[in-house]
């Protein structure tokens, strides 16, 4: 029987970590939900939706589990649901999918980005996107061997805004992918049509191709309308359009995802994708396949409930002297907190949940560009919760007005 080793004999590793995730660390919102619990704070920082699935996707989706529907399903995702999702962007952007070959479901769109990126990226090679930005994307670009480029949005006024010139000075020969997001975390940010037009024509100018995250496409609010970078002339052969069921329908546990492209794309995602999950969710899929037919008529009726929460968040905010930026889609409110009298909302985060029991992010560990430069006085407040939480929420928060 062998001695047991003493730690002294114990072989050194000769490498713990590879390189490329070197800086891979637990992130500020695994830190702020933890200060959350331990406070019994409102948790305001994580974009989970407070807000019940409709009742009809839930009983599908029981009823195709007690059908038997609990294996795996093919790689590219369950025929039905392929056909359902290129009918809905079809009905929703005017762009046509073929279900067979240009639809793949994804366990969520963050895997699809990091498929994306891992089949069209070599190492050196560069991902250009819109600073503050989601931080997977940074991720996904490690893993890659790439380098995310972000490029900072503009302020103007209440708004975020592109800045041409800056993004157009930020392509290299390296440059290989566009990676966008609208609706747009963190900002709340809806690019605009003709924003978006410059965007494409950037693409066509350098020869890049595009990944875009439209997980919140059916949530932009005051009347505005979501427009999709594939829709524009030249882009939808060079596009890799990404969303899914979790926003839509407040099941972000389900990760329900998917990719729609030319074949050529979809094709390399699925390439990746089958040796990282291989597939998943199959009485899920099923369900969603029957949701999306009807999707509009329950995206309106969400659409309004989360405006309206937007806007008791944004009240309670600005009350206690925090001016808000525009939340034109998606889940979430950008804040001023200097007029809370904090300069710093890293500070202002951390204090938050023990002072008067409410959390939210940073906005700067959203940001990830070269010189890591911006406001540091802002912070995210997601508003995807129930009104009484939202309620609570702001009545917490004017105890800021207290001192």
């Amino acid at each position: 029987m062998p001695l047991a080793q003493t730690p002294s004999d114990t072989p050194v590793l000769r490498r713990p970590r590879a390189d490329r995730i070197q800086h891979f660390r637990p992130s500020v919102f695994t830190e702020i939900r933890e200060l959350a619990e331990r406070h019994g704070a409102i948790d305001l920082g994580q974009g989970a939706p407070g807000l019940d699935a409709p009742t009809a996707l839930v009983d599908a989706a029981a009823s195709a589990m007690a059908a038997g529907h609990n294996q795996y399903p093919p790689a590219a995702g369950l025929g039905e649901l392929r056909s359902a999702i290129a009918e809905s962007r079809l009905c929703s952007t005017g762009v046509r999918y073929e279900p067979d070959r240009e639809v793949v479901v994804t366990a969520g769109a963050t895997e699809a980005v990091a498929a994306a990126l891992l089949s069209l990226c070599n190492p050196g090679d560069e991902v250009l996107t819109l600073d503050p930005c989601y931080d997977a994307y940074s991720a996904a670009a490690s893993l890659a061997g790439a380098r995310l480029v972000a490029v900072p949005l503009a302020m103007e006024g209440d708004r975020f805004v592109l800045d041409e010139a800056a993004l157009r000075a930020a392509v290299t020969p390296r440059t290989q992918v566009l990676l966008l997001n609208t609706p747009h975390n963190p900002t709340g940010k809806v690019f605009t049509a003709a924003e978006l037009a410059v965007l494409a024509q950037l693409c066509l100018d350098h020869g890049l191709t595009a990944v875009t995250d439209e997980v919140y496409e059916h949530l932009v609010y005051d009347g505005g309308k979501h427009h999709s970078l594939a829709s524009l002339p030249g882009m939808r052969e060079r596009t890799l359009t990404v969303s899914s069921a979790g926003k839509t329908f407040n099941v972000t546990g389900w990760k329900v995802g998917w990719a729609c492209g030319p074949d050529w794309l979809v094709e390399s995602v699925l390439s990746v994708k089958q040796f990282l999950t291989f597939a998943s969710g199959t009485p899920f899929q099923a369900a969603v396949a029957g949701m999306l037919a009807d999707v509009e008529a329950w995206a309106a009726q969400l659409r309004g409930t989360l405006q309206h929460h937007r806007d008791l968040l944004r009240t309670g905010l600005e009350q206690v002297g925090m001016r808000t930026y525009r939340g034109e889609g998606g889940y979430f409110l950008q804040a001023d907190v200097r007029g809370a009298g904090y300069t710093d909302g890293d500070q202002f985060c951390r204090e938050l949940p023990l002072r008067i029991g409410v959390a939210a992010i940073p906005s700067s560990a959203f940001r990830h560009g070269a010189d890591n430069t911006g406001p540091d006085w802002l912070v995210r407040f997601a508003f995807c919760k129930s009104a009484e939480v939202l309620r609570e929420a702001a009545a917490r928060l004017a105890g800021l007005r207290k001192g």
